[in-house]
């Protein structure tokens, strides 16, 4: 089969470097443009691109698909499949028709429960206990193609942006090289979704990202273990921002205004929480403003003074 791969981060990367590992090459990769990254705001390469040129795949970056000579290219590489794994476009139905087979997706949620932009994030964060990889042929909706394939992985209350998205991108390419597998012979239905079981993931925004010490401790864990490597939480200290990468549940206590320090050790730092501030955090990885995220062990011992019991941190 001649096939076409779609995508840009490092989990849609995951997955065209398993493809190649497995004697999958295509013939052609498709990436969002590069962009300029870092102080000196050079121009680097997407995830996916990069691993292109590594193995001497062509690689093409339209900004979209609304040019004729974009759709002519596409179409130059007669292709029989297009794979997308967080491409970040839109297809339209001009493209989804090009490759014989058409276009199929590896989206990180068992759909249909979760479409859209950041289903890793949000599964978390709204306290699913397990999530997966749905393989789905491609139309004109968003997410909302027949199932291919579907794999389950479970969320726990330790489980973070991060890590899911890590054991996703490991199970999504085993699932993907076995649907290629299977199309290649043309052997496989698809299984359509029901859309009253459907829920918008989101974008992730900045200002959402602002943690509010008044909410319920176990939605301020999730949220921040959800967010906590495309979107680090953050709240104001001394007028700066802390980022928050990891925390626990901590036993409550009396009540304290919530965000206020509530006890320190040379381990930990405990912070109040809830409507009454009764509720409490333990931080356990943080990242002070012009520095490095580290474990909060770390910054007392450089920092022995900067967190005192009685002060507070604020939205």
């Amino acid at each position: 089969m001649r096939i076409i791969f779609a995508g840009t981060p490092d989990f849609a990367a995951g997955n065209l470097q398993a493809l190649i590992c497995a004697g999958i090459t295509p013939v052609a990769v498709y990436s969002q443009p590069d962009r300029p990254k870092g102080r000196g705001k050079k121009l680097i390469a997407t995830p996916v691109k990069a691993v292109a040129l590594e193995h001497n795949i062509p690689a093409f970056q339209p900004l979209n698909f609304k040019h004729d000579d974009d759709l002519a290219i596409l179409k130059s590489h007669h292709a029989d499949l297009m794979i997308v794994v967080a491409y970040g476009l839109l297809l339209p139905p001009a493209v989804l028709d090009t490759p014989r087979m058409g276009c199929i997706n590896v989206h990180a949620s068992l759909l249909p429960r979760w479409r859209g932009a950041a289903p890793i994030e949000r599964a978390i964060e709204e306290g699913d206990t397990e999530t997966g990889i749905t393989i789905m042929q491609m139309d004109e909706g968003l997410d909302t193609g027949d199932m291919l394939s579907i794999s389950h992985c479970e969320i726990s209350h330790t489980t973070t942006g991060d890590s899911l998205r890590s054991e996703l991108q490991t199970i999504g390419a085993t699932a993907l090289i076995n649907i290629v597998q299977q199309l290649s012979l043309e052997d496989v239905s698809g299984e359509k979704q029901d859309d009253s079981l459907a829920n918008y993931a989101k974008k992730l925004t900045k200002q959402e990202a602002c943690l509010d010490w008044h909410c319920d401790a176990q939605k301020l864990l999730r949220k921040i273990h959800a967010f906590n490597s495309s979107n680090a939480c953050y709240s104001l200290w001394n007028e700066e921002r802390v980022k928050f990468f990891s925390v626990a549940l901590a036993q409550e206590g009396s009540n304290q205004t919530p965000g206020s320090i509530t006890a320190v050790t040379k381990k930990m730092i405990e912070v109040a929480c809830g409507k009454d501030g009764s509720q409490r955090l333990q931080l356990k990885e943080i990242q002070l403003p012009n520095a490095k995220r580290m474990p909060v062990a770390a910054v007392l011992n450089g920092k022995k003074d900067f967190f005192k019991v009685g002060l507070a941190f604020h939205s």
